[in-house]
């Protein structure tokens, strides 16, 4: 049953980000990530309640399975891991480091550790931006922190990756090396997504609609999630504010 409730940018992106969960997968979001640690424990609140999930920057969910996650991506031992960029292009290459000339920057940013290495060793990245515009989706990115497309003497175990904004969800298409429209959220079209991509995005026509949140996810994740987000420390503050009352 989809919601009658209305939901904001970030409740919305945590519930579709969570029904990409799997049960007893690892799945894990780096520091300072509040909506995918709103997502993976909504996961697991709900259709994956055996996930193992690692939350850094959380008093208490900050499970480490002993070693640093990047160390566990890198045995291939990591399912899942969320990621964000400043910047994604055409070619499937992301941006975390800087905005502009790479020797002198108009911005430089704090989130470039461990981002090229996770994005080639976890078997699956979903990446996930809270605006959808062309200063956000280039043509080319200013630096490449991470590169999606690789030689085929490259090995990866990744899966196909996703992002998810606050308009649609785009799919990289490895065949045809580009991105595509796998659906737009209720409100948006699929024109609207393209003229705000600063890229072409192929056939936008019969673009399905994304499955709306359900009053099941929209009530879990504005009580038991909330609650436990501010019980564990998990970005309480963030909680607090964003997750609206039941």
């Amino acid at each position: 049953m989809t919601s009658a409730v209305a939901c904001n940018s970030d409740e919305l992106l945590a519930i579709l980000m969570s029904r990409e969960i799997r049960d007893w997968e690892i799945s894990a979001c780096g520091a300072v990530s509040m909506i995918p640690a709103a997502a993976l424990l909504l996961a697991e609140a709900s259709h994956a309640p055996n996930a193992e999930i690692i939350i850094l920057g959380s008093e208490q969910l900050d499970r480490n399975l002993g070693k640093d996650i990047h160390f566990l991506s890198q045995r291939g031992k990591l399912d899942l891991f969320f990621h964000s960029a400043i910047q994604f292009d055409a070619e499937g290459n992301f941006n975390l480091h800087v905005v502009g000339d790479p020797n002198a920057p108009d911005l430089r940013l704090p989130g470039g550790y461990g981002s090229g290495l996770m994005s080639y060793t976890a078997k699956r990245i979903l990446f996930f931006r809270t605006e959808h515009t062309k200063r956000t989706f280039v043509p080319k990115v200013d630096f490449v922190s991470g590169a999606m497309v690789t030689p085929p003497s490259i090995k990866r175990p990744q899966e196909a990756f996703k992002i998810f904004t606050t308009m649609a969800v785009l799919s990289f298409d490895r065949a045809a090396n580009r991105y595509g429209l796998e659906s737009v959220h209720e409100g948006f079209t699929a024109q609207q997504v393209q003229d705000n991509t600063g890229f072409e995005l192929g056939d936008i026509s019969n673009v399905p609609v994304t499955p709306p949140p359900t009053d099941e996810e929209v009530g879990t994740l504005r009580t038991e999630v909330k609650e436990r987000m501010i019980e564990t420390g998990t970005y309480p503050q963030w909680a607090k504010t964003i997750l609206q009352p039941a």
